[in-house]
């Protein structure tokens, strides 16, 4: 159903603010996918009916649309939707209804479902910066090979002090890390526009170290014009990004980080944080992280304040 074309552009922004919001807060990337597709249908189905506003969404309203899921067909299988899809439908619409929420809007989704155990804390896992600091000395022994440490450290830099997506840290290609000016050039970001996201002295001789002093090494480098290079000699996967990250929480013995299951979107989720913190003005924070509207941005806002509450 992800073919399905919205008109009506109150929905349009919604639907793309949720999607960032979900992202920001640190969801699977398949999460991050799938969700706004089940919640573009819903608008979809809205639209069809004459509703062109989220405001007057009502219990009754919704059950017409789960009664309108059960008798849809599957247009992949045939026959009606299973219960899984269905309940996937329902997961989606408690999503949004966080999000309403989260965002303080006057009308939240009124949907009468049951309670469930909220996941936002794991969500917003934030590293302290001396933990972040811990996680950087922890790349010089996070792999026998200096290689591996170098990349490690390398990728610790796009991620946390660059605040790089996992996706963008993927795409990265040697001619966009521009060491004159201390800059990454994001080509394409998840937004399909292009930014210039600078990086201080520290994360310039970390780049430059592993570029200039072992990235030679891998097998098949001279071929490629990836900036992290797999052990395969093709371009380095989220997958592999992901387990290094793993592996260097798991190298720093330090049992409070190890027990928080760092992520790459953790990292990101703490550099975004960490500026805040320092005062870094939030339009500021959402030229650096690539976000589209500022709405995805404050949400730092809100996960700061409850961070100073506590």
């Amino acid at each position: 159903m992800k073919k399905l074309k919205l008109r009506n552009e109150s929905y349009k922004a919604l639907l793309q603010s949720f999607t960032e919001w979900l992202d920001i807060l640190g969801y699977s990337e398949g999460t991050v996918y799938l969700v706004p597709i089940k919640v573009q249908e819903f608008f979809y189905w809205l639209e069809s009916k004459g509703y062109t506003s989220i405001s007057i969404v009502t219990p009754a309203l919704v059950s017409r649309y789960y009664g309108y899921l059960k008798q849809r067909a599957n247009q992949n299988k045939g026959g009606a939707l299973s219960n899984t899809y269905l309940n996937m439908h329902q997961t989606a619409l408690r999503k949004l209804r966080d999000y309403l929420i989260a965002h303080d809007t006057n009308t939240p989704l009124r949907v009468h479902l049951s309670a469930e155990k909220s996941d936002t804390d794991e969500r917003t896992n934030i590293l302290t910066q001396l933990q972040i600091k811990t996680l950087f000395k922890a790349t010089e022994y996070s792999h026998s090979w200096e290689r591996i440490r170098l990349r490690d450290k390398a990728m610790l830099a796009c991620l946390y002090s660059c605040g790089l997506r996992r996706s963008e840290v993927v795409k990265l290609n040697i001619k966009d890390v521009l060491f004159d000016r201390q800059r990454i050039h994001i080509v394409k970001s998840k937004n399909y526009k292009e930014r210039f996201v600078p990086f201080n002295s520290y994360s310039l001789s970390v780049l430059e170290n592993y570029l200039y002093d072992c990235r030679s090494e891998f097998y098949g480098s001279n071929t490629s014009d990836a900036f992290f290079i797999g052990v395969k000699g093709s371009r380095v996967c989220g997958e592999t990004i992901y387990n290094r990250i793993k592996a260097i929480a798991k190298a720093t013995s330090d049992k409070t980080i190890i027990e928080k299951s760092i992520t790459p979107h953790t990292l990101r989720h703490s550099i975004a944080t960490h500026l805040l913190e320092k005062g870094v003005p939030i339009e500021s924070i959402k030229t650096f992280l690539g976000h589209s509207s500022l709405a995805s941005t404050q949400v730092y806002t809100h996960l700061l304040k409850t961070i100073n509450d506590e």
